[in-house]
């Protein structure tokens, strides 16, 4: 499958898979970024993504970044139409430290993966088919 990727700025690499097995492509950070401790801040990531019909981007950060850094990623879904020129996709992390984190241009926090997506029709009923099955967390 071939997509469409444009760079904002052409002095950082494109994204890439780090393993033939990899799933996900890693994304850079395109500029420094402080992020105040308990705060929700956003980085750009470099790049406006044109999704391939029947797909949507799935957003996250990599797993060793809560660990690394003390940032959590809220996860993302990027739109089929969400790819104008000014359309850079961004993470959004919060900082849980009690402390400020620098996140350094060039760094690799977060990760992507196109993911099939399915749209349906609403069929409104009044009774559903099934059980209940008890709840929130109800099987342990």
């Amino acid at each position: 499958m071939h997509v469409k990727i444009k760079r904002v700025d052409k002095s950082l690499p494109l994204p890439e898979y780090k393993t033939s097995g990899a799933v996900a492509f890693d994304v850079l950070a395109r500029e420094t970024v402080e992020i105040a401790s308990q705060t929700i801040g956003r980085v750009p990531v470099n790049v406006v993504i044109e999704i391939p019909p029947g797909y949507m981007l799935l957003l996250k950060d990599r797993s060793s970044t809560p660990r690394k850094k003390g940032l959590l990623c809220t996860v993302g879904f990027i739109d089929q139409d969400f790819c104008g020129e000014t359309d850079e996709i961004q993470l959004q992390f919060f900082n849980f430290n009690q402390h400020s984190v620098f996140i350094e241009r060039g760094e690799r926090l977060g990760q992507a993966s196109f993911v099939r997506i399915d749209k349906c029709k609403w069929m409104e009923v009044d009774d559903m088919s099934t059980n209940d099955r008890g709840g929130f967390g109800s099987t342990g």
